[in-house]
């Protein structure tokens, strides 16, 4: 009879192992039933099997105890679900950002003291949402309303004479301007019946960006909130009550808290899915509209005498239970934008085709002829590059912008907190490519009051190449990096200087080895080496590494030299700036200027320049 007191070990850990151990095992409390443990034996089958499934147990429960540490995941679902769980919101793609000015002609009248003005009643309106178009295809979106006949110091409209007879103007020009992301907009319907708890449905869609709007088929607004249990949301309406003592001229939108019933989060599964979560309460739930004030913040707490002791978000400031309500017997008719990427960064002057069929003139009875006119000198142009548009996070790029955001508990507390904040901006706002946060230099020419910290940043052009953010990019991060601020800190964003490169060297090759193959592996190394995803600002070039880099390649047998040269000038194709490579070198490493700067190598094809020279 077997000894009921066995030796069970729970250290092995692989098929060899857990082979040996099964052998053992039988040796020790079978030994006379089982001798024969050559490969071929009956019984040496069995105990490869039962070793073969140990290993396998063993690799699973190995790599989902793995998966479930943000450092170590390799899975994109769980890096994603990880990323949202410590607060970092994956991006799928960069959108690109630009300002596009809006022309139309607009005819003259004569206002009675013979003097001739616009006459607005020929004032175009081009609705939200409306699609201008490049020359090569690229979408880009305007989000907001343009109305020619109306101007403010928050929306001017600048009018200026187009053509005249004799000294009477016969035609004015009037110009907006509007911010544009690029991006399309897309359309799905989910039909839903019965309600069902936290219900979700799945969007499959390269390149989506966000969702734009969802309404059911009784025309109701659902809202996206960060998380569920989330009720208050920022909802703004047109200032127009002229007997509303707030109405004031800068200020075209009045903020209101709004709590809402349904309501919506999403999150990316996966770098082409996106999931859409309704709640789980009753339908009978009813909109209420409430404004902050010190009576009601905090209602519903549940230590509501005490309310300076309590933390409560101020997204959320009642605190009720439920988390929205589920769809039933409806469709949801859900808009979303897709686009962005590094295509979508065109040059100036190439968004020229505007989508008219949501242009319309606001007054009737307007001549036929002029009318027709006046529509057809709608146009559209950009007078400066899209800027911001990139590829979306890498999963290394997620875990790494995820272990940085932990710490800060989505607050800026430190400059890297910062230089996170920035990096994670939602891509419909801009894409920043690399970005150097410091605290200013003290010199004798300044002050002690100098801004906080520095933020530098630098963006892709529609190549991939590193290009200067433009204006409209920069008020984007400013805008969002104000809500995550420390009061007391402040953050001026600043352009990082490009530094372009060009490599020169000399090889010499082993006999036996073909000298074209071998330098054109070294050339392949070295873009390799340069390509611009694995430099950051301010990191030097250490020589050394180079020699090191080409002495391994297979074929060489010595590295003779390799050189450092600057690349400068616009017309070339390059940074403006020129750098002093020789005077930046200090033992055998080139450093980068004291501003925050970047060395590139803008053209891999042509910038590296190699020779095959005799030994």
């Amino acid at each position: 009879m077997a000894n009921s007191n066995k030796d069970i070990k729970y250290t092995n850990r692989d098929f060899s192992e857990f082979k040996q151990r099964l052998i053992n095992y039988s040796k020790t409390y079978f030994p006379q039933t089982y001798t024969d443990f050559s490969p071929s034996s009956p019984g040496m089958m069995f105990i490869e099997q039962a070793a073969y499934v140990g290993d396998v147990l063993s690799f699973y429960l190995d790599n989902q105890f793995q998966e479930t540490f943000m450092q170590y995941a390799q899975q994109t679902n769980n890096v994603f679900e990880l990323a949202y769980m410590f607060g970092y919101k994956p991006k799928t793609t960069g959108v690109a950002q630009v300002t596009i000015d809006f022309y139309q002609q607009i005819p003259s009248k004569n206002d009675g003291t013979g003097t001739y003005i616009p006459d607005y009643d020929y004032a175009l309106i081009i609705q939200e949402n409306t699609i201008v178009s490049s020359l090569d295809g690229t979408s880009f979106l305007i989000q907001d309303k343009i109305d020619f006949s109306t101007t403010s110091s928050q929306d001017l409209t600048e009018v200026s004479i187009y053509q005249t007879a004799g000294d009477i103007p016969q035609y004015f020009l009037l110009k907006k301007t509007r911010k544009a992301i690029s991006s399309q907009i897309n359309t799905i319907n989910f039909n839903f019946t019965t309600p069902s708890p936290f219900k979700t449905v799945n969007i499959d869609s390269p390149n989506i960006i966000k969702i734009l709007d969802i309404f059911d088929s009784d025309k109701n607004k659902w809202y996206e909130v960060d998380h569920l249990g989330q009720e208050m949301v920022f909802d703004s309406i047109k200032n127009t009550n002229i007997n509303d003592p707030n109405k004031v001229d800068d200020v075209p939108l009045l903020l209101k808290l709004k709590k809402v019933q349904r309501r919506f989060a999403t999150r990316f599964t996966s770098l082409t899915n996106l999931q859409i979560q309704f709640g789980a309460g009753s339908p009978l739930d009813t909109d209420e509209e409430i404004i902050p004030n010190p009576n009601n913040v905090g209602l519903g707490l549940p230590y509501t005498q005490d309310k300076i002791t309590t933390a409560y978000s101020p997204t959320n400031f009642l605190y009720t239970g439920t988390y929205g309500i589920s769809p039933s017997d409806t469709t949801l008719t859900v808009r979303y934008l897709t686009g962005g990427g590094t295509n979508s960064n065109v040059p100036l002057g190439t968004l020229v085709n505007l989508n008219k069929s949501n242009a319309f003139f606001q007054s009737n009875n307007l001549n036929p002829i002029t009318s027709q006119y006046i529509f057809d000198s709608l146009s559209c142009n950009n007078s400066e590059p899209a800027s911001g548009g990139k590829g979306g996070d890498t999963l290394e790029e997620i875990r790494q912008n995820t272990l940085s955001l932990i710490a800060s508990q989505q607050r800026s507390v430190t400059a890297n907190d910062y230089l996170i904040r920035a990096l994670s901006m939602p891509s419909n706002y801009g894409s920043i490519t690399k970005a150097y946060i410091e605290q200013p230099k003290l010199t004798k020419n300044l002050s002690t009051n100098i801004p906080t910290l520095f933020l530098y940043i630098l963006t892709q052009n529609s190549i991939g190449k590193l290009d200067y953010a433009n204006n409209t990019l920069k008020n984007n991060l400013r805008t969002y990096i104000s809500q995550y601020r420390m009061i007391g800190d402040n953050i001026e964003i600043k352009d990082a200087y490009i530094i372009n490169i060009g490599i020169h060297f000399e090889i010499t090759v082993l006999p036996e080895y073909n000298n074209s193959e071998v330098l054109l592996s070294c050339v392949s190394s070295l873009q390799s080496y340069f390509l611009i995803d694995k430099w950051q600002l301010n990191q030097p070039i250490i020589m050394q590494d180079l020699y090191i880099l080409l002495d391994k390649i297979k074929g060489v047998q010595t590295v003779k030299t390799v050189s450092i040269i600057n690349n400068a000038g616009n017309s070339l194709g390059y940074s403006q700036y020129a750098y002093d490579i020789e005077g930046a070198t200090q033992n055998h490493v080139i450093y980068p200027s004291l501003d925050p700067s970047i060395f590139e190598l803008r053209y891999p094809n042509q910038d590296i320049k190699g020779k095959v020279v005799p030994f």
